[in-house]
């Protein structure tokens, strides 16, 4: 049976759906496999006997992404199952600040008397504009970009996007209206409202900068719903200042930015919505149990991408390893010396690491197969499972 810990609250709707091969453990070291949203495992000791560790949610900066890898420990994440309500905040920011409404509101708040003759009087210091017409330009085209992007089209906006990677399935579900950019100072300049959806890495942190500011129109709005330090903080203050930035509105309010009049801080509620954790707890939950019961890894961000189907032959081996010359070679060399017949195998690479899974048609002998796959160079790791329905949680 394997041990599930979780580091922060899933939802009942996700919890639920584990079967009888699973029990929740409170003994962090016990855990095969672990569920954490926001939880910072950064520093955290790795059991010997974890195995998979599912984020719920996209972002995965709280894992150590290498030393999981290393560890033989595949980290998941939930994609796509946040998008919907992410899209609709950024919607509501764009709304936003194209109407003023924080600071009216916040205007509106402070009378006491006369309210409606007051009212009347000082409404056009709150005058916005209508985003109809407007050009907003989408950086990054996965899940969520593409969402925003379809939308606001619908709302009459002129839609550019920049995404050097974007994937054959965002690219089916986008617009066909979209004018897509290659490069992303050719875009900037004609937009009047940014809005940025990419993964924070090293190569987008600081991605909107002095430079990239001093490329875009005067009056440009600015939403960052993707993480804090994609935007410089000091930049973008600077832009306000010198009305290159009409209006910052950023789902990471920080120290600088949350007194600033012309910054909208919203408290990173990108994802809290019912729904959204509903979905993200449903999908990493499934994916830890089909890696665990069945070894197939899906939504991985530190291993390949490699499904087998559910496990219905007497047994199937699963070797995490690095991705070297030859290593596939040498494996299937290991199981003809152990007179091991495959009945089928599938391979995939993703960087520096590899993952190899092996169909046998009969009952393997782990122990011998394990001794010999722990001598080869680059492996890191080795599960045996069984088609039975208790699996044998074992790992070298």
């Amino acid at each position: 049976m394997y041990k599930i810990a979780t580091l922060n609250k899933i939802a009942d709707v996700g919890m639920e759906r584990l079967t009888d091969n699973f029990e929740i453990t409170q003994e962090i070291t016990q855990a095969h496999g672990i569920l954490v949203r926001s939880y910072d495992m950064n520093a955290m000791p790795l059991s010997s006997k974890l195995l998979a560790i599912a984020r719920a949610g996209a972002g995965v900066n709280n894992i150590p992404l290498k030393k999981c890898a290393e560890s033989g420990i595949v980290v998941f994440n939930t994609p796509g199952a946040n998008a919907n309500a992410v899209k609709e905040l950024v919607l509501t920011g764009l709304l936003m600040s194209a109407r003023n409404l924080t600071n009216a509101i916040a205007w509106t708040k402070t009378l006491t008397e006369d309210v409606s003759v007051v009212v009347e009087k000082n409404k056009s210091r709150f005058a916005g504009e209508e985003i109809k017409g407007k050009t907003l330009g989408v950086i990054g085209l996965g899940f969520i970009g593409v969402l925003v992007a379809n939308a606001a089209e619908l709302l009459g906006m002129r839609v550019m996007g920049y995404d050097p990677y974007i994937s054959v399935p965002s690219a089916h579900e986008l617009s066909s209206s979209v004018s897509i950019f290659d490069s992303l100072d050719d875009m900037l300049p004609k937009c009047d409202y940014i809005t940025i959806h990419v993964p924070y890495m090293e190569g987008t942190k600081g991605l909107l900068n002095e430079s990239k500011f001093a490329m875009m129109k005067d009056d440009v709005v600015i939403l960052n719903f993707s993480r804090d330090k994609i935007v410089k903080d000091t930049d973008v203050l600077n832009a306000i200042k010198n009305e290159k930035v009409r209006t910052y509105v950023t789902d990471f309010p920080t120290a600088q930015l949350i007194n600033e009049e012309r910054v909208i801080c919203i408290p990173h509620l990108g994802a809290s919505t019912k729904e959204s954790e509903d979905n993200c707890a449903i999908m990493a939950v499934d994916e830890i149990m089909d890696y665990l019961e069945s070894g197939n890894i899906t939504h991985s961000v530190n291993f390949p991408k490699c499904d087998m189907g559910k496990l219905i032959s007497p047994s199937r081996v699963c070797i995490l390893h690095k991705n070297i010359p030859s290593m596939l070679q040498i494996i299937t060399g290991v199981f003809g010396n152990l007179d091991i017949n495959i009945s089928d195998l599938l391979n995939h690479s993703k960087d520096e690491y590899a993952y190899t899974m092996l169909d046998i048609d009969s009952k393997v002998d782990e122990d011998s197969l394990k001794v010999a796959l722990r001598s080869t160079n680059g492996i890191i790791s080795t599960r045996v499972l069984h088609c039975r329905h208790i699996v044998s949680p074992s790992c070298a």
